[in-house]
């Protein structure tokens, strides 16, 4: 069974149809892309999986369980974690209120600050500015902040959109090797990214979208030889 299947997805944003009956599965520990240009559909897709968009038609299932309507805090207590586009951080708030704030679902402080020595562990950086207001750390460090606090929830899925925007090249490497690490550490990530090079050279599995469609689907690897991809996305 899959971790995460949606069926037949339909969205509208009033008249006009931004997805247009999609399917698609996520397995247990795999890093499945999302790519495509601008309007294609790939946000709106991960806004609708964790609740924060009601679809049209079609459904949505999550460790076997039936979420279509679920509210998005629930879905949060069930496993699920989305890091938004444009990282979000709480920006009056120090680095360690932050990542508090990603375990508002558990209970169990002892497993909390078990969880919070695994962040620091994974994130140094975050480790060594916990007490700096997240508004003044850079935009790597807040990604990185982004990412972090979504691990607090303790996820089996991660979704991330556009982790690498707006990062220098040499912080776009240091985050796909931090995703790449989580996956392997047991997070099972569903990654939408415009950086098509980047994301398919870590994905076992991507989705190619337009238009609200699925226009193209294989491993990463089969993607990236893809020509059809290759000049869309790749440069040629």
């Amino acid at each position: 069974m899959s971790m995460l299947e949606v069926n037949d997805l339909h969205v509208h944003y009033g008249v006009i149809e931004a997805i247009k009956g999609i399917d698609f599965k996520v397995n247990k520990g795999e890093v499945i892309a999302l790519i495509g240009a601008n309007g294609a559909g790939k946000t709106t897709i991960l806004h609708t999986v964790s609740g924060l968009i009601t679809p049209t038609k079609g459904s949505i299932t999550f460790e076997g369980v039936d979420i279509t309507k679920t509210p998005g805090h629930k879905i949060v207590s069930m496993g699920m974690a989305h890091v938004p586009e444009g990282r979000r951080v709480f920006q009056q708030l120090s680095v360690l209120q932050n990542l508090k704030m990603g375990a508002f679902t558990r209970k169990d402080k002892k497993e909390i600050d078990e969880t919070l020595e695994m962040v620091y562990k994974r994130f140094p950086r975050l480790a060594e500015r916990k007490n700096q207001i997240a508004g003044t750390l850079s935009g790597g460090e807040q990604q990185m902040l982004a990412m972090g606090r979504s691990l607090m929830s303790k996820p089996a899925l991660m979704m991330l959109d556009e982790p690498s925007m707006g990062l220098a090249p040499i912080l776009v490497e240091q985050i796909f090797d931090i995703v790449k690490e989580m996956n392997k550490n047991g997070t099972t990530i569903l990654l939408v990214e415009q950086n098509a090079q980047m994301a398919l050279s870590v994905a076992d599995r991507a989705y190619v979208l337009e238009t609200g469609n699925i226009v193209n689907t294989g491993s990463g690897k089969e993607l990236l030889n893809d020509d059809s991809v290759r000049q869309a996305y790749l440069g040629g």
